[in-house]
């Protein structure tokens, strides 16, 4: 197992212990308990055993949820496929190309144009696409610096576009969420009414039903979407410091690439 995996072995162990331990919270039994038991000790009794007779499993609130459940189950799964794709993804050797930016650096001293675009073709990246781009404008004999800044500006601008989109969309699960979530809740608030309205308040069962279907949408709605508005300022971050290294990198290039050409003048 190369360094970079034993790198992701933490992340994975975190994403995996987080999944467990919300898992956990879910199973645990749903108490519901008589808020009007009385004096004596027999009553208390029979309502300790009626309330572990309403016990609910993580089955049972995800059929209470209902309709809203489906589509909140579609975006923990994105947000959690997205979450594992971009622990991978950024990263800043597989962007950046450490190896081969150096052996362009050494190429571009020597003013050996054609063996550093045939570095950037061999090792595709961001970082190596972005630099690909300079050096297809680059002329030895008539050299415009201006020309290659241009080149390099125009496909960062595409090349780095590309991965922050995967980003964007874990905003979107946990923008969401908690919507979808609100939307089922008032679903069951409205079936709720509609149950009084039919049925007058006595109806104590029907009408704990829906209010349980209220609030387990509202709370799964904030569990997907509060993890998925973490990560996305977590990987925002991220791809912010690995972007602003590749400015760097190809400003080094730059001025080794203007150094050659003087020297040979």
């Amino acid at each position: 197992m190369n360094t970079s995996k034993l790198r992701l072995l933490p992340t994975f162990f975190a994403i995996a212990l987080f999944a467990i331990a919300t898992q956990w919270v879910l199973t645990q039994p749903l108490s519901a308990q008589d808020a009007a038991q009385t004096e004596t000790s027999d009553e208390a009794v029979a309502a300790e055993l009626e309330a572990a007779a309403q016990e609910k499993s993580l089955i049972d609130m995800y059929k209470a949820g209902g309709w809203a459940m489906y589509p909140l189950t579609l975006l923990s799964i994105g947000g959690f496929g997205l979450i594992v794709y971009n622990f991978m993804a950024i990263r800043p050797e597989p962007i950046l190309n450490t190896e081969t930016t150096v052996q362009i650096d050494a190429a571009l001293g020597e003013l050996d144009v054609e063996k550093a675009k045939s570095l950037c073709l061999e090792n595709p990246s961001p970082a190596t696409n972005i630099i690909e781009a300079g050096m297809n404008r680059v002329d030895v004999d008539n050299y415009d610096p201006e020309q290659v800044k241009e080149a390099i500006e125009e496909a960062s601008a595409e090349e780095l576009s590309g991965p922050f989109v995967l980003i964007n969309y874990l905003s979107v699960v946990g923008s969401l969420s908690p919507m979808v979530g609100l939307l089922g809740t008032v679903s069951g608030m409205v079936k709720a009414f509609n149950v009084i309205e039919a049925e007058g308040a006595g109806s104590a069962q029907a009408l704990a039903g829906n209010i349980s279907e209220a609030l387990i949408t509202t709370a799964s709605g904030m569990i997907i979407g509060i993890p998925a508005m973490f990560f996305f300022f977590f990987f925002k971050n991220r791809y912010g410091k690995i972007t602003s290294r590749i400015g760097r990198v190809v400003g080094d290039l730059q001025f080794t690439l203007n150094k050659a050409i003087k020297n040979r003048a």
